[in-house]
Order: structure tokens, then sequence, then C-alpha cells
């Protein structure tokens, strides 16, 4: 068992981020938890929505190796050219 001398801290938006997860972009539907960021392997667009936002945004020309501070609830697939998104939370 690995030893996190954090480990009982109290998390928050400004703490790192204690998990990591695949972000696999739908049409439909929402993440199953949110995000603190978003690591962008190959650049590209992406089309997302954010926690407090009721209508998808397209970001354009993201650049590959980009970490993009913002809580997601979703990443569509069609008009994301992105790819190998990394959620972290």
């Amino acid at each position: 068992m690995i030893h996190d001398p954090f480990g009982s801290a109290n998390d928050s938006l400004i703490a790192p981020a204690r998990e990591a997860f695949a972000v696999i972009p739908k049409d439909t539907g929402e993440l199953t938890r949110a995000t603190k960021a978003v690591y962008v392997d190959t650049g590209g667009d992406i089309v997302l929505r954010a926690v407090g936002s009721e209508e998808d945004v397209t970001l354009r020309n993201v650049a590959g190796g980009s970490v993009i501070a913002i809580r997601l609830r979703a990443v569509r697939a069609t008009g994301t050219t992105a790819a190998n998104l990394v959620g972290f939370a």
C-alpha cells in the first residue's frame, strides 16, 4: 500500500487532482464525474460543456500536451478532433 502523507487532507478546486481518467467524447449524456482540468494529448478542437453551462462551446486548435483548467461535464464526439483526453478530478 502506498504511503500518502496528504491522504487525509481536504480536497479543493485548487488542490492537485486525486484522480485521472480517460475522457471519451460522446454526443449524448455526461461524464461520470466532473473534472478539475483536462489533459489534451493529441491537439485539435474540443466541443465541450462546462459544469455551470447549459450549452456546448468549441475550443479550437488546442495544442497537444495542453492542460486546460476547466470543470467539464461533457465532451461531444461530433466536432471534437483532439484525442487521448485525460480528465483530472
